[in-house]
């Protein structure tokens, strides 16, 4: 009686040591959470005034990609607010909307609201244009679904002021919540388990290749001109610094479990190892907000610690952080409090607890679809993992849920809303190693041949030694990737082939009788990363359209 006595006392002094430790791992100080939705909503506007230089190319009918070639190249299920209209006006209007709820979410007006229908509008910007899209969206709309569920409005936020301001009892309660000194929700530890995700799958498919594991991989990423730009041409120099700095990556993705495991000052320090990866990357590689991005979620992982220690340092260096809080308190936060409607009635009673009721039955479906994923993963490990190289299979994981009545309703919704999980095969397993530039070649009715991809005459030359100046913007080369594929049958390129044949006429006044549209591909080797003319090159024809 006495032994068994003592091992239920152990058994639940081990779970409570459990329960703590795996609550110490996931809590977060609410001054990261904050930082995070501020992250999220300079992002979100970031990327609207990106898109915005190519509005009416890639986002209207009068454009490239019209609303019917938009829906073709998304799921049935997809949801978008763009697809209920295709007047150019009423786009425009929704980009501004769009904006200035992002803005709420930056100022923390309405927080769960302002952050619910940012993410219903990320979705439908992704939807409205699919073509577009790189890793940096995928990881966007998957950390932003996460963040709907997170409380994000504790700190720095128009909403903790207004409750402050409407005082009481209430108040008193919200003064407490967001002085709490950590936070231990289940929407963050999986917002951070995504970042976990996506480091360390990419880690594995890394490690079936020999390249990534020697370190020659990281060279032949920065003998790409389609992607280099800024420091990467210089780094060039450097070999072999790129190749120390690739094997440390390699290694850090798949130690990236150990965000989790490591706590306080010893876990920000390893986060500064990712944080500098990204930072690198946002100055040498041409991968649009991917690095910024990454950077917002791993704020997640950000505990006390780093914050006493910031506070530390600015102090080091004569400056008050508590000061500079009331001072834009007193002179933006509580002006602003005070103009916006605080809505207090409707947050009272009924309405408040179908709100919250909905909220939590939401986070609630979300977990139960995550277990269904597990179990799932872990009644079929040898179909997901069973691979050649007995590496995670994203699709045939996929493959499994569908099989299931209720994975099948997982699916649907994963559809809808795009969240479903990549392979998160950046530059992995195997290393890109060419280089591309696209030549179209068109004739005139004057007999002229003309390269209207470059505006110039026809040549097989590169048109420039960066080629990522080929690229108006980033997404652009996103883009092309969809029209040598010959996305939706070829018909993505013959719209594309059409504005051509309709620019060159009414801005120029040349008509264009056909292109033919070409990619030249450059082999990179070693000894040909800074070496462009020494590179062996092919062409390759893969659309030919008469205006």
């Amino acid at each position: 009686m006495s032994g068994g006595t003592f091992i239920g006392r152990a058994a639940r002094t081990g779970f409570r040591r459990l329960r703590r430790f795996l609550a110490g791992s996931i809590a977060v100080d609410p001054r990261s959470l904050a930082a995070f939705r501020i992250a999220l909503g300079v992002l979100v506007i970031a990327d609207l005034l990106a898109r915005s230089r190519n509005f009416a190319f890639y986002y209207t009918d009068d454009g490239i990609v019209t609303q019917s070639l938009a829906e073709r190249g998304t799921s049935n299920v997809a949801f978008s607010v763009f697809y209920y209209t295709s007047s150019t006006e009423a786009i425009a209007a929704l980009f501004v909307l769009q904006g200035l709820i992002a803005l709420a979410l930056v100022l923390g007006y309405r927080t769960r609201l302002s952050t619910a229908l940012s993410f219903l509008f990320v979705i439908s910007l992704d939807h409205h244009n699919p073509f577009v899209l790189s890793y940096a969206d995928t990881l966007f709309r998957l950390l932003f679904f996460w963040a709907v569920f997170m409380p994000l409005g504790d700190r720095y936020s128009i909403d903790a002021l207004q409750a402050r301001m409407v005082g009481g009892e209430r108040a008193a309660r919200a003064e407490r919540r967001g002085s709490r000194a950590v936070v231990v929700h289940i929407a963050v530890a999986l917002g951070m388990a995504q970042m976990v995700v996506m480091y360390f799958v990419n880690g594995l498919h890394k490690s079936t290749s020999e390249a990534w594991r020697s370190g020659e991989a990281s060279p032949l990423v920065f003998g790409i001109d389609e992607m280099t730009f800024l420091l990467g041409n210089t780094m060039r120099n450097a070999l072999p610094l790129i190749e120390f700095g690739g094997l440390l990556w390699f290694y850090i993705l798949l130690a990236s479990p150990m965000l989790f495991l490591l706590r306080g000052r010893a876990r920000y320090l390893f986060l500064t190892l990712f944080a500098g990866g990204h930072a690198s990357f946002a100055v040498t590689v041409r991968i649009g907000a991917f690095a910024y991005v990454a950077l917002a979620g791993l704020l997640l992982f950000l505990q006390p610690a780093f914050w006493r220690d910031a506070g530390r340092v600015v102090r080091a260096l004569g400056i008050d952080p508590e000061r500079i809080t009331r001072g834009v308190d007193a002179r933006i936060g509580r002006p602003i409090a005070t103009v916006l409607p605080a809505f207090g009635r409707l947050s009272q009673g009924s309405p408040r607890r179908f709100f919250r009721y909905t909220y939590l039955f939401a986070l609630g479906a979300v977990v139960i679809a995550l277990v269904l994923i597990a179990a799932i993963f872990l009644l079929n490990a040898g179909a997901v993992m069973g691979g050649e190289d007995e590496i995670y299979d994203q699709h045939a994981l996929t493959s499994e849920v569908r099989a299931h009545s209720a994975g099948e309703h997982v699916h649907t919704v994963s559809r809808a809303l795009n969240v479903r999980q990549p392979e998160w095969s950046v530059f992995a397993p195997t290393p890109r190693s060419t280089d591309r530039y696209y030549v179209f070649g068109a004739n005139t009715t004057d007999g002229e041949h003309l390269d209207v991809f470059h505006n110039r005459s026809f040549t097989w030359e590169r048109p420039t030694d960066e080629l990522q100046r080929q690229h108006d913007t980033y997404r652009q080369r996103f883009f092309m990737n969809d029209i040598r594929r010959n996305t939706l049958d070829g018909d993505l390129a013959a719209s594309y082939g059409d504005h051509l044949c309709r620019t060159y006429e009414e801005e120029y006044g040349i008509e264009l009788v056909t292109i033919e549209m070409y990619q030249v591909t450059e082999q990179i080797t070693r000894d040909t990363i800074d070496d462009p003319e020494g590179r062996e090159r092919t062409r390759n024809k893969f659309y030919e359209h008469e205006c």
